[in-house]
């Protein structure tokens, strides 16, 4: 029965040791693009009430959320997706707000997926920024930036950002008439890339020839930016549509200016289970993972549910499914290793409790830990890398001079105190 207490619930995982550190150091380098691009830190409740995820916000099916009820008998859930929260906290402090809020965050998410789904996680960090109150083709290219910012810190050399816009198949479906569970399962359909299972709903559904080949052409109109000019040629007299595809080919311009275009290609396929998005979409994929690593759009009608009509667009990283993508490439993470473990014997712990507060407050990392004599030098740098410190301090013997053992170049040596103090090791 103890035994099995030390194993996590299915879709969720311990991170420990120097996975964890490479994760902080992740973290750290995706939230200074939010810091250099002017975003302010936020940070939401992980318990939410149930109704600002319901299917009005068009967030995660309620299925796929985990729920519980407080004192009250008010139906809570763990946040499944970020955004609705930050929009709801957005709506609450920022309503008098005239100009634009940038906000950015680093949290948990839970989503209560199906047994089928094997690997993937149920609870994720996601880190994300969000831009409130500003309806600009700017306010797209900051973000799109952003997110490639966000890719090229993180250390990824060869990545893909595919932009479409929600507008266009939108404008489709008003031409259409298609609405209610059929436009959902078309979206469905349109994900996956679903040739067939398009034609069979469009068939049965008996909408306008030319709608349905410009329907049928979605799962195959992904590429450069010749998508677009096609988009164009199928849907002259929609103009939805065409100015859909015009802020598109309005934001690749902007994109050419610091050369960003490269990492960026057009799917007009692009669809989200995320109902609230009304505009630009897009999601970030790399190597290494069968997941996007990143995604966001343009939500401008989400905040009007909360009471405040304001037009916002964000994005947000799944920290878990990046780090996955990192380690596959082979990408090294940098991580700090310095500072030292300071392993004393019982008589010299005075002594060396004394110098390690004077390292201490020279900003050195330090870690205390008595002596046992039936442990080697070996066991206690397997301790010290495990803690990411660079040396060993021997302080066992009762003497001004300590050893210093450097774990990288295998070296020990005998300092005194004071040249310690000095910053020598």
């Amino acid at each position: 029965m103890k035994k099995d207490l030390l194993h996590t619930p299915e879709g969720v995982r311990d991170i420990y040791n120097g996975e964890c550190a490479a994760k902080m150091v992740l973290q750290d380098r995706l939230h200074d693009v939010c810091r250099l691009y002017g975003y302010n830190d936020i940070q939401t409740p992980t318990l939410e009430f149930f109704d600002v995820f319901n299917k009005e916000r068009g967030s995660v099916p309620s299925n796929e959320m985990f729920k519980l009820f407080d004192r009250y008998g008010n139906t809570l859930v763990l946040r499944p997706d970020m955004t609705p929260s930050i929009v709801r906290a957005a709506a609450k402090y920022y309503e008098e707000h005239v100009l634009p809020v940038k906000l950015c965050y680093v949290g948990n998410t839970f989503i209560n997926v199906s047994k089928y789904y094997q690997g993937k996680l149920k609870e994720n960090t996601t880190l994300g920024a969000e831009l409130i109150g500003d309806n600009s083709i700017e306010a797209d290219l900051e973000i799109i930036s952003m997110v490639i910012d966000c890719m090229k810190n993180a250390g990824l050399k060869e990545f893909q950002v595919e932009v479409g816009n929600v507008a266009f198949f939108n404008g489709l479906l008003s031409k259409a008439g298609i609405t209610g569970d059929e436009a959902e399962e078309l979206v469905s359909l349109i994900q996956e890339k679903n040739y067939f299972g398009v034609e069979e709903l469009l068939l049965s559904l008996n909408i306008d020839k030319d709608i349905a080949e410009v329907l049928l052409e979605l799962p195959q109109m992904f590429g450069s930016v010749d998508v677009l000019y096609k988009a164009k040629d199928l849907t002259t007299d929609n103009k939805e549509c065409i100015d859909a595809v015009d802020r598109l080919l309005k934001l690749y311009e902007l994109l050419k200016i610091n050369g960003y275009d490269k990492y960026v290609s057009f799917d007009l396929g692009e669809l989200s289970n995320h109902a609230y998005y009304t505009g630009i979409i897009f999601h970030a994929y790399t190597f290494g993972t069968g997941e996007p690593v990143a995604g966001g759009g343009r939500y401008d009608k989400l905040i009007g549910q909360f009471g405040v009509e304001k037009a916002s667009i964000g994005f947000s990283i799944t920290v878990d499914t990046l780090m996955a993508a990192i380690k596959r490439q082979n990408i090294e993470i940098p991580v700090d290793i310095s500072g030292a473990l300071v392993v004393y014997s019982e008589n010299n712990f005075l002594k060396a409790l004394k110098f390690t507060n004077e390292l201490r407050k020279n900003d050195t990392n330090i870690c205390m830990i008595k002596y046992n004599a039936l442990k080697n030098d070996e066991q206690y740098a397997e301790y010290a890398r495990n803690s990411n410190l660079a040396n060993i301090i021997f302080a066992v013997n009762d003497t001004e001079n300590v050893d210093l053992y450097n774990i990288k170049a295998n070296t020990k040596t005998s300092v005194s105190i004071e040249n310690l103090l000095g910053g020598k090791f």
